[in-house]
């Protein structure tokens, strides 16, 4: 610390996560809707989802979740925004994707918190608003919708899928790994 004297920490691990901002031809943005027990609230947000399994792709990730917790496929991937959600205590790390040229696809069976979820589509323009007015509140939700917004207006541009994921936490995965629990590293 300033002046040479050590602090003690403690720091919650995280496999880091993805986030979806799926877009239609209309502009809308695909949410979905379910309850959080630390807010004790349904919160509306992103189709998201953990890095839980060993080594797999962001990209791969985010195509899943957009399956499993919208239904949709998409055809063009770029990246929003890098997020660090609660930097003094967590080491959270959340890669926020947009997705455009969509399809429906088939969901499969919901299972835990998923088979709780609603889903419904909002113009961009509102989802931004309901932002500002505090009806979303989840911060990867606000921080991919108000970037989705900089884009929509020509404001910004996307970042190519390649461009790597420095903040990706590495610690929990990496032991995990270590004892052998793969390729779902939350199975334990």
């Amino acid at each position: 610390m300033p002046g040479g004297k050590p602090a003690n920490r403690e720091i919650v691990e995280h496999f880091g996560a993805v986030a979806v901002v799926a877009l239609d031809d209309d502009g809308r943005v695909a949410l979905v809707e379910q309850y959080r027990h630390s807010v004790g609230k349904r919160l509306l947000e992103l189709p998201a989802g953990l890095l839980d399994m060993y080594e797999e792709d962001e990209l791969v990730c985010a195509k899943r979740e957009l399956v499993e917790e919208a239904g949709l496929e998409a055809e063009q991937w770029g990246v929003l925004v890098d997020l660090v959600t609660s930097p003094g205590f967590a080491e959270e790390a959340v890669r926020v994707f947009v997705a455009k040229q969509l399809r429906e696809v088939e969901r499969p069976d919901a299972e835990d918190e998923e088979a709780d979820m609603d889903f419904r589509w909002v113009p961009l323009s509102e989802a931004a608003q309901m932002v500002l007015r505090g009806e979303i509140v989840n911060s990867i939700a606000v921080g991919g919708i108000l970037a989705a917004c900089r884009v929509a207006e020509g404001k910004a541009q996307p970042r190519d899928v390649s461009e790597p994921f420095e903040l990706r936490p590495q610690s929990l995965p990496k032991r995990r790994a270590e004892r052998g629990i793969v390729p779902d590293m939350k199975r334990i």
